[in-house]
Order: C-alpha cells, then sequence, then structure tokens
C-alpha cells in the first residue's frame, strides 16, 4: 500500500521544486498567469505557482552594443559604408513596454539607424563624413532616444566607428595625399637651396671684398715702397723719372729671375732679348717726358685762361 503513494510523492516534490526559480543579477523575469501578465520579478531566489504560474521570458538589465552596417552616398557622389555601434540598456522600470511592445528590438534599432544615416550623410561630403562623424553619432541618438524611450529603452550612446569609401576612392585619397606631401617636400627642397645659393653668393661676395682689400692693401705698400726707393735715388743725383724707369727694370728682372727658379712655370714674359731692359728703359723715359710736357700744357692754358 505504501508504494502506491510514491509517485504521488515524486510528483508532489517535482511540483514544489518546480515553484521554485532563479533570477540572475542585472535580469528582469516576466510571470505570466494563464498566458496574462501576473508579475515582474527582478534577482534573486523566487517563487511562483506552479502550474498555473510560468516565466514567460527573460530580459537583460545589462547595456548591449548593436553593430549596424550601412552602406550610401555622400554628397560627392561616393559611396560609403559606416558602421554605426548603438549601446542600449533596458530601463529597469519599463521592463513590461521592453518586452511586449517590441517583438525583434535590434530590428527596430536598425531600422531607426538605417533612416537618420540615409538621411544626413547625403548632406555631406565624404571629407566632412571624417570629419563630422561625431555630429552624425548625436543624431543618431537623438532620433534613437525619442524613438525607443517609450518602448522601455534607453538609448546609452551611438558611434560611428568606421567609415569605409570604395577601394578606388580611397586609392585617390592617398595619392592626393601622397601628391600634397610631394609638393610640400618639394618647396622645403626649393628653399633650402635657395639658402644656400644666397649664403654661398653672400660668402663669395665677401671673399671678393676681402680680396680686393688685401690687392689694395697690398698695392699701397708697393706704392710706399716705391716712394721710399725714388726717394733714396733722389739723394744720390737721380731725378725721379730715371728713378721710376730704373726700378721698373729692376722689377723686369726680378721677375725674370723668379720665373727661371719655378720649373713649372707656364707663365712666359715678352719681349725678353737682351736689349728689352734698354728699350724698355728709354720708353719709361720718353713717357715721363711726354706726360711731363702735357702737365705743363695744361698749366699754361689754366694760366691764360685765369688771367
Amino acid at each position: 500500500m505504501s508504494y502506491f503513494y510514491i509517485p504521488f510523492i515524486v510528483l508532489g516534490v517535482i511540483i514544489l521544486i518546480s515553484s521554485f526559480f532563479i533570477v540572475k543579477q542585472q535580469t528582469a523575469a516576466i510571470i505570466e498567469r494563464f498566458g496574462r501578465f501576473q508579475s515582474i520579478r527582478q534577482s534573486g531566489l523566487q517563487i511562483k505557482i506552479p502550474l498555473i504560474d510560468r516565466v514567460a521570458g527573460r530580459l537583460s538589465l545589462k547595456i548591449q552594443q548593436l553593430d549596424v552596417i550601412i552602406e550610401t552616398k555622400t554628397l560627392d557622389d561616393v559611396f560609403v559604408r559606416l558602421k554605426v555601434s548603438v549601446q542600449y540598456k533596458v530601463i529597469k522600470d519599463k521592463v513590461y513596454d521592453a518586452f511586449y511592445k517590441l517583438d525583434y528590438p535590434h530590428d527596430q534599432i536598425t531600422s531607426y539607424v538605417f533612416d537618420v544615416v540615409r538621411a544626413e550623410v547625403p548632406k555631406m561630403k565624404l571629407d566632412d563624413v571624417f570629419v563630422k562623424k561625431d555630429d552624425i553619432a548625436l543624431a543618431v541618438k537623438a532620433e534613437l532616444n525619442d524613438a525607443m524611450l517609450d518602448y522601455g529603452f534607453d538609448i546609452i550612446k551611438t558611434l560611428v566607428t568606421d567609415i569605409d569609401p570604395d577601394a578606388q576612392v580611397k586609392q585617390a585619397m592617398n595619392r592626393i595625399n601622397a601628391s600634397e606631401r610631394e609638393k610640400i617636400a618639394a618647396q622645403f627642397e626649393g628653399d633650402a637651396a635657395r639658402i644656400l645659393i644666397v649664403e654661398k653668393a653672400k660668402a663669395e661676395a665677401e671673399s671678393k671684398r676681402l680680396q680686393g682689400q688685401g690687392i689694395a692693401d697690398q698695392r699701397r705698400e708697393i706704392a710706399r715702397g716705391l716712394e721710399e726707393s725714388v726717394e733714396v735715388l733722389n739723394r744720390v743725383g737721380i731725378n725721379s723719372q730715371e728713378a721710376s724707369a730704373l726700378i721698373v727694370v729692376t722689377q723686369h728682372y726680378d721677375t725674370l729671375q723668379s720665373l727661371g727658379e719655378e720649373t713649372n712655370s707656364n707663365l712666359i714674359l715678352l719681349p725678353n732679348a737682351p736689349q728689352a731692359g734698354s728699350n724698355m728703359l728709354n720708353d719709361m723715359v720718353a713717357s715721363f717726358a711726354a706726360s711731363n710736357q702735357i702737365g705743363e700744357a695744361m698749366k699754361n692754358a689754366k694760366k691764360k685762361k685765369d688771367e
């Protein structure tokens, strides 16, 4: 007789156990009684009436993310693929709306994202899409918040995480960027070359100036030496013309001597005959005499004019 009750006892234990259920942290369980909403249970150990109440579903209260890929066209007729990440969660006080008003919330959110992105991006050029991606994300968030709040969903944040133009467009953008950088590099190289030329010219000008100054100093010293030589010759009875001629002849032979000492010299001094010194002396004397006559004539003419 005792064995007859064993199945009933087992059945009773099973029914008793089934009346208990556990709801995980950050999760809400929806209880229905005979198909009608009964209550919402939060995390912890919960009890329901066996065979009458049932757990119709569970909703996570954690922040979730939905990635939506949209292909659209920009204002400058470039097709681009955007990846929009939507972070959302179920509002704890609106679990009923989130569970019963929407069967597929992911599809609903995706539709709104498509609608907003395809309304905003065609107003922008491709470069503006990259620059103003945050504006696109804010527009999506604003639209989703207004639409999904009534369904019990809170839109935490929307992010445009990827912008992918057509491959040919990306290659063209890379070529443009490379050309711009090559242009800038060429400008810098040109500026550097110009600076080198200017500095080289300045250095050459300074070198010429110093060289000219050196030559001027050299000639000044030569003239001073010649003046002293003429004065010495004048003391021994040689007049200025003869002294100048003698100095020229002496320098002529000194030059010949220095050329003879240089074995690798290519300089040829003409004339170089034995009588060249005598001819040069005569020419110098005649030249000085003629210059003196011209000077005397100019003085006489000026004197007559003054009278």
